[in-house]
C-alpha cells in the first residue's frame, strides 16, 4: 500500500488524462457515483462510516487511475487551440532540468526562463519561445537571439499538450499511471526520447 500522499491520475472514460487528485478528490467522486472505472495499483482503502441497517462499515478502495464520466471540465482543457499555462516549474521538467544552451542540469535554483527570441526583440512569452537556461548561459545570452550570441538551442521547445502538461505536473508518477500518460502523448513528442534517456523518470524538483 502507499500513503495518503500518493496522487491519483484522474482520466476521462476514454482514458485521456485530465489531472492530479489527492485522496479526498478521489473518495468525493467515487461517492457521487462519477467514476466509470478504476485502473491500475491499489493505492490505499479508506474506511468510512457504518450502514444504519446492516451495520457493515464502508469501504472504498483507490486505485492509481480512476476514470470519470464526461463533463465541461473535460472538453474544456481537449478543446482544439487549448494551450497548458506556461509556468517556470513545468517548462523546467519540459527540458529536464537541462540547460538547453550548455547542455548540463542543475538543480530548479539555478535554474531560470530564456526567450529565443528576446521580449526587447519582440518575442513572446510562450512555449515556442523559452527553454530553460542556467543563469551563466541566460546572462551571456542577454537580449540577444541565439544566432546573434552564438549559442546554439540543443532542443527546439514545444508546446506541451494537455497530456504532456498532466505529465509535467506529475510526482511520484507510478508505472502504470506512465502508460495512460504517454499513451497520450503525440507519436513526435520529444518527450518520447527524453523519457527514454532519462529511464522514464520524473524530472528532479529541487
Amino acid at each position: 500500500m502507499y500513503g495518503l500522499d500518493q496522487p491519483v491520475l484522474r482520466t476521462d472514460i476514454s482514458g485521456m488524462p485530465l489531472e492530479w487528485i489527492d485522496y479526498q478528490e478521489a473518495v468525493r467522486l467515487h461517492c457521487a457515483g462519477h467514476v466509470a472505472f478504476t485502473a491500475g495499483t491499489l493505492l490505499y482503502t479508506l474506511r468510512g462510516g457504518c450502514n444504519a441497517v446492516t451495520g457493515r462499515r464502508s469501504l472504498i478502495p483507490v486505485h492509481a487511475v480512476l476514470a470519470t464520466f464526461g463533463g465541461r471540465y473535460a472538453s474544456l482543457r481537449l478543446r482544439p487551440g487549448y494551450v497548458p499555462p506556461l509556468s517556470n516549474p513545468a517548462l523546467f521538467r519540459r527540458d529536464f532540468n537541462v540547460c538547453l544552451y550548455c547542455g548540463d542540469s542543475f538543480p530548479v535554483r539555478e535554474l531560470s526562463r530564456d526567450h529565443v527570441t528576446p521580449l526587447v526583440q519582440g518575442g513572446r512569452d510562450r512555449w515556442s519561445n523559452v527553454v530553460t537556461a542556467c543563469r551563466r548561459c541566460n546572462h551571456l545570452k542577454g537580449g540577444r537571439t541565439p544566432e546573434q550570441a552564438h549559442m546554439p538551442l540543443l532542443a527546439v521547445p514545444f508546446a506541451p499538450t494537455h497530456a504532456e502538461y498532466v505529465y509535467l505536473q506529475g510526482r511520484r508518477i507510478l508505472a502504470d499511471q506512465m502508460e495512460f500518460l504517454r499513451a497520450h502523448f503525440p507519436r513526435s513528442s520529444p518527450l518520447h526520447d527524453r523519457l527514454a534517456r532519462a529511464g522514464a523518470s520524473v524530472p528532479p524538483v529541487c
